[in-house]
């Protein structure tokens, strides 16, 4: 919790130096086009800073010291670690060359219509999918993309092009070429790349697995990974620890910094996290949400996002959020911004096995709703 910035004062003072903070402490952050509430990474960071704005965000892309590209997920990504990214565009440029799914996207002439994109924006200046003409043959939703879109999205995850803004309204990415949107950064070595994407992995997880540190951005093999922390381990720079799991009786066997127990023991002196007398509504692609089997263990809490599970089919519902109180997860609400009505509407609640549901806990879930109605621009909340 410490380490995802959820034991700081939500209530400090909000602004583009505070939010800067804050994403360097997550290191990513998750961007995604779903609005059924508000904006994926919007929620994230409005969890831990009450008085985050969209504006803040928008400020430091266009200052860019954040950038858009791929973890897991496309992310914003502190600029300062672009020279760890040419590792990724090297990697995503084999694979997806040698991949048939982006062949068939991009079409029999796919090296012509990536020139093609690539000349007509090098002449035009950033430019969206939109501005380019849809093949009929691949006009379909979600993932039928017509050839200049999959070529633009190649060029953008082999480094040649950049997110230079979105589109606020459709959230569309503007490409433009890399070195008209980001100052070139030296590539770092293949040893500094494995130490800084293992490292600072470790360093926002506290304790974790081979897997799990692999996991966080998705930025080197787990086998390179396993070889790190056995490095460590002989090294004395890292240590074996057994972490309690709630959904297991025996521990799991993680690796940690020395000064793990340290770490440890002061963050036990402060006072139980500055949530204790809220409740605060997680976004699903929350940093804390994202790796399930983590979740799970850490909290007991099973989670599936069933945004693209058929309807019949949810237990719950489309945009389902976790309610977190204080260290523990409490429950989870299901919600959608009915913009028509100016109201947040409210499709369900429900509350974990064990949990109380008192007066306290209603009126802290109350308060988060009004908080979040207004977050989203919302009049008021209501049940639905």
């Amino acid at each position: 919790m410490q380490r995802q910035g959820l034991t700081d004062n939500p209530d400090r003072r909000a602004g583009p130096r505070a939010l800067s903070g804050l994403i360097d402490t997550l290191g990513f952050v998750q961007v995604d086009s779903i609005i059924c509430l508000e904006r994926a990474h919007h929620l994230t960071l409005r969890t831990r800073l009450s008085g985050y704005r969209p504006a803040h965000l928008t400020s430091l892309l266009s200052r860019r010291s954040l950038f858009e590209h791929w973890t897991h997920d496309a992310s914003v990504i502190p600029t300062r670690w672009l020279n760890h990214w040419s590792h990724r565009f090297t990697r995503d440029r084999i694979r997806i060359q040698q991949n048939a799914w982006w062949a068939q996207r991009m079409g029999k002439n796919r090296n012509k219509m990536i020139r093609a994109v690539k000349a007509r924006i090098r002449r035009e200046g950033p430019l969206r999918s939109a501005d380019f003409e849809q093949r009929p043959d691949q006009a379909q939703p979600w993932w039928g993309w017509k050839p200049a879109k999959a070529a633009l999205e190649y060029l953008w995850r082999c480094g040649e092009l950049a997110v230079s803004r979105r589109d606020p309204r459709s959230f569309q990415k503007w490409y433009d070429l890399t070195h008209r949107v980001l100052q070139p950064a030296k590539a770092s070595s293949a040893k500094a790349h494995l130490e800084w994407a293992c490292g600072e992995a470790l360093d926002r997880l506290g304790t974790g697995t081979a897997t799990e540190l692999a996991a966080y951005f998705r930025a080197v093999p787990v086998a390179d990974v396993r070889a790190w922390c056995a490095k460590g381990l002989a090294n004395g720079t890292l240590v074996e620890v057994d972490v309690e799991r709630l959904d297991a009786p025996k521990p799991i066997r993680c690796v940690a910094r020395p000064d793990v127990h340290r770490a440890a023991t002061k963050a036990a002196t402060l006072p139980l996290l500055h949530n204790v007398d809220r409740l605060r509504l997680l976004c699903p692609f929350d940093p804390i949400i994202r790796d399930r089997s983590r979740l799970k263990r850490l909290f007991d809490m099973e989670y599936r996002f069933e945004a693209f599970v058929p309807a019949a089919k949810r237990v719950y519902g489309y945009y389902v959020l976790p309610v977190l109180e204080g260290d523990r997860f409490i429950g989870r609400v299901d919600l959608k911004t009915d913009r028509q009505a100016n109201t947040l509407r409210i499709k369900g609640v429900w509350w974990e096995e064990g949990i109380k549901v008192t007066r306290r806990r209603r009126t802290m879930l109350d308060a988060e709703l009004a908080s979040m109605a207004e977050f989203v621009g919302q009049q008021s909340y209501t049940a639905n």
